[in-house]
């Protein structure tokens, strides 16, 4: 599970799916965390027991953006980690979009 956390225009990594930033993070979770237990049973394979999230079988994610200028997925994954996420499934791939472009790897 790979997941973007910028709606970039210009391609994105192969598998990739589209989170965007304004959904998942700290100021989503304190304004709606409802929705953002949403994203992660009905996404990242948590399962909601009677409120109580259950990460056993959740899926490692993938998180970049455009750049390593960019505090969006960092801030995504203290939400995350906030919401209980087990940080061992938490990926940061800091190069974002410009390294991945830059070093010739496939876009879609």
């Amino acid at each position: 599970m790979r997941v973007r956390q910028v709606g970039l225009k210009k391609g994105t990594i192969p598998h990739a799916i589209n989170v965007p930033f304004t959904k998942l993070n700290s100021k989503a979770l304190a304004k709606d965390p409802i929705a953002v237990s949403e994203i992660l049973t009905e996404r990242f394979g948590v399962k909601d027991m009677d409120g109580v999230l259950n990460y056993n079988n959740a899926k490692t994610l993938y998180l970049f953006c455009n750049g390593s200028w960019c505090g969006q997925s960092p801030s995504a994954i203290r939400a995350l980690l906030t919401m209980g996420y087990p940080q061992s499934k938490i990926k940061y791939y800091r190069g974002g979009m410009n390294d991945w472009k830059l070093l010739g790897l496939t876009t879609k």
